[in-house]
């Protein structure tokens, strides 16, 4: 579900349960395994064309990283960690002085955005503003969501995860990965 049909993890095990007919309570796989489980599957069946999907993914996210460089943006999720196909959206997380000033930036570069409020890093609600964007290297449009958040928040956002990994990269990081690819 999270490959071939773009679910995030949280929505695909909660689907997986409810196809299965188990008990809404059932203990889940973390997000560990089930990115283990992802990678695995990529590996095997969408070898061929998922390292082309992530450039293409990659150098979108970019685009909009250096349309709203000056809100600190820092790319999360599947793009950043590799195990994005065609049909994964993209995550950037915002970190903004007045959080209103990333939908004013939207509205003055004449994109059509939904907001909503979602858990951010801290747990507490943050704005996201989400938006298709095309992609020509795919020929679709690819969703794109910014979480707002405080410019404080950015001091936790780069902690390493349970894989010590940088869960979260900067527009410098997210230009390395490119260039490292493209230069193979």
């Amino acid at each position: 579900m999270v490959v071939e049909e773009g679910l995030e993890y949280g929505p695909a095990k909660r689907r997986a349960v409810r196809q299965l007919g188990l008990p809404p309570r059932t203990p889940l796989p973390g997000n560990d395994e089930v990115e283990e489980a992802v990678r695995e599957y990529i590996a095997v069946f969408c070898a061929d064309t998922q390292p082309a999907e992530l450039q293409a993914l990659r150098r979108l996210a970019l685009l909009w990283m250096e349309r709203l460089e000056r809100f600190r943006p820092h790319l999360s999720g599947a793009v950043w960690h590799g195990t994005a196909t065609r049909l994964s959206d993209i995550y950037l997380q915002l970190f903004c002085e007045d959080e209103k000033s990333a939908e004013i930036e939207l509205i003055d570069q004449g994109v059509a955005y939904e907001p909503r409020t979602v858990t951010g890093l801290h747990r507490e609600p943050v704005e996201a503003l989400s938006f298709h964007a095309p992609c020509r290297e795919l020929g679709e449009t690819i969703g794109v969501h910014l979480m707002v958040h405080d410019l404080d928040d950015l001091r936790g956002a780069l902690l390493r995860d349970s894989k010590n990994r940088t869960p979260r990269g900067d527009l410098s990081a997210v230009r390395r990965l490119l260039s490292e690819i493209e230069n193979r």
